[in-house]
């Protein structure tokens, strides 16, 4: 009997915080879509890029509070539970992340949606006087219904709940609760508010052969090893950034006018906001051969500079368009290795292979099952101990001769890392 009362208890709290995180990330990407096409219909949006980082970094120096520390602040309260998420962090981050890519910013919209989806969950529990354990599983039914409902993937949005917390490690108390909280939120944006997902074509999969096997490997290290460089450019350039620009305002406009002269160097936009036609064409069509590097750049300088906004739908752009462009060099079909870098690229940089292994099927379908399973492995492994969220704890080392003491966050890690090479 205590089963199932607990089974209905989370249909309901879990259900509860999708219906809220499903109608959030509606709106969002709805209003996503128009601020996109205002700036693709007036070109010259792209110069307030400074003055809109300067208001957002005002608003978020006045109200922000502990919001300014993004996905980073949920994770840190799913492992402590010493604080709380203020309700202000879903209106602060939408209209952030709008401001952004109105204006050209080059960022995604996962970290939006997982923070609407972690500050609503937050206010739902209060609502309903939650104990500390049931927070814990709400914040992560959070994450969860707000990754699902965002990009269409419920099954991949209920595993990255559980798995970003901790590399290695996966919560399985919260299972149902995040499974039920992806669904329903994937239900409701997309059956109840008719809001529909972009999804892509990976053409022909090539017959496993050893050949392919090793070229697979190969490009996947690549895609590893891309995550690593991204997560570490971002990181750097934020902490250069705050030690150059004290006034977080100012740093957000230089941002913005870095970017700015990074369009008018490159003599394209192409790697502005989101960048989905550069995805699509990665798919069915071409790209140039240094897309990923730009691509990388635009985002880790906007990202750095402190615009609001993800990293995850940059990220598949990158590993759409270095699989692209890998596929000449290695000799495979370009759509099947974009697919390959496009969750590639995501799970090295987010420390999360099962669900994005579980995001390819969704996404592509199960015909390369072996190749995207393959690929995400071999990129978690390559990129080491880095990735985009400094709050995630290091359950597992990646390597067994790596010693890592238990509760160390990548943050942490990074300190410990740079300290030894000091010291050498």
């Amino acid at each position: 009997m205590a089963v199932v009362l607990t089974f209905i208890k989370w249909i309901l709290l879990g259900g509860g915080v999708g219906i809220l995180a499903g109608t959030a990330s509606a709106f969002f990407l709805e209003s996503l879509d128009y601020v996109t096409g205002l700036r693709n219909l007036h070109p010259w949006l792209l110069f307030g890029l400074p003055l809109g980082g300067a208001l957002v970094s005002c608003l978020y120096r006045k109200f922000g509070g502990s919001c300014s520390k993004g996905n980073n602040l949920i994770l840190e309260q799913i492992h402590e539970g010493n604080g709380t998420i203020p309700l202000r962090m879903a209106p602060l981050v939408l209209f952030g992340t709008l401001v952004t890519h109105l204006f050209g910013g080059s960022a995604g919209r996962e970290g939006t949606a997982v923070q609407m989806g972690g500050s609503l969950a937050e206010a739902f529990g209060r609502l309903f006087k939650v104990n500390a354990r049931d927070r814990r599983i709400l914040l992560i039914c959070g994450i969860s219904g707000g990754f699902g409902s965002i990009f269409g993937t419920p099954l991949a949005g209920t595993l990255f709940g559980l798995e970003v917390l901790a590399i290695g490690l996966i919560s399985h108390e919260a299972l149902i609760p995040a499974f039920i909280a992806s669904m329903v939120g994937n239900a409701v944006t997309g059956s109840f508010w008719g809001v529909h997902h972009i999804h892509y074509n990976m053409g022909a999969v090539p017959d496993f052969s050893l050949i392919v096997l090793l070229k697979v490997v190969a490009a996947s290290v690549l895609f590893g090893l891309t995550s690593l460089v991204f997560s570490k450019l971002t990181h750097f350039l934020k902490k250069l950034y705050a030690r150059i620009f004290k006034n977080p305002m100012l740093k957000s406009a230089v941002g913005g006018f870095i970017v700015i002269g990074l369009v008018y160097a490159l003599g394209t936009r192409d790697y502005l906001g989101l960048s989905i036609p550069l995805i699509q064409h990665s798919f069915d069509g071409d790209v140039p051969p240094l897309a990923f590097m730009w691509k990388l750049l635009f985002t880790s300088v906007t990202l750095g500079a402190g615009f609001q906004g993800g990293e995850v739908t940059p990220l598949f752009g990158i590993g759409a368009t270095l699989g692209h462009t890998l596929a000449e060099l290695f000799g495979l079909y370009a759509p099947f290795l974009a697919a390959l870098g496009f969750i590639a690229v995501f799970c090295g940089a987010t420390n999360t292979p099962i669900a994005c292994f579980i995001m390819g099927i969704e996404l592509f379908g199960s015909s390369g099952a072996q190749y995207l399973f393959i690929a995400c492995v071999v990129s978690y492994l390559a990129s080491g101990h880095t990735g985009i969220y400094t709050s995630q704890k290091i359950g597992v080392s990646k390597v067994p001769s790596i010693l890592i003491p238990e509760g160390t966050t990548l943050e942490k890690w990074s300190g410990t890392e740079g300290r030894r090479q000091a010291g050498r």
